[in-house]
């Protein structure tokens, strides 16, 4: 099934509180997190409840989350309500994802390790996907076989 901007099985005063820039930015109200919240139901027959924008274009638009799961942003962008960048996994996999997403970006933005030597090429190895500092290892190193000297030499 196609999704499509403006879909007629989302009221227009859904419609009204989108943006779209790739994402469906949700312009409305948000929570204390950013995710879009809206009231749904009527009030005379007790539907009446906050909804979250993303939950509830997702359930029109696609159809029910399955039982157990919850929507991930695939976008990482808590105010997009577009079902194209939403995807139903598990609650374990969703905090995975973000906060994988977020020490990657985190640890790309560093320019020198936590002695202050410098992140350059010369300087920088990587092992298990992670970026290094040569001058700590070296110094590590050093320590290392320095300790180890004096306990053999102790134990003669």
């Amino acid at each position: 099934m196609m999704l499509r901007f403006g879909d007629p099985r989302l009221p227009l005063r859904f419609w009204k509180k989108v943006r779209v820039n790739g994402c469906w930015i949700w312009t409305g109200a948000r929570d204390p997190a950013g995710y879009g919240r809206l009231v749904v139901g009527s009030r005379t027959d007790g539907t009446r409840r906050n909804e979250s924008a993303h939950r509830l274009a997702y359930l029109t638009l696609v159809g029910p989350i399955p039982e157990g799961l919850e929507l991930d942003h695939l976008c990482r962008n808590r105010a997009c309500c577009n079902p194209a960048h939403l995807e139903p996994v598990t609650q374990a996999e969703n905090m995975r994802r973000g906060l994988l997403a977020e020490a990657r970006r985190y640890n790309a933005r560093k320019t020198s390790c936590l002695a202050g030597h410098v992140f350059d090429e010369a300087n920088t190895y990587f092992w298990r996907g992670e970026r290094h500092c040569r001058a700590c290892r070296r110094a590590a190193d050093r320590l290392r076989h320095a300790r180890r000297r004096q306990t053999e030499e102790t134990a003669r």
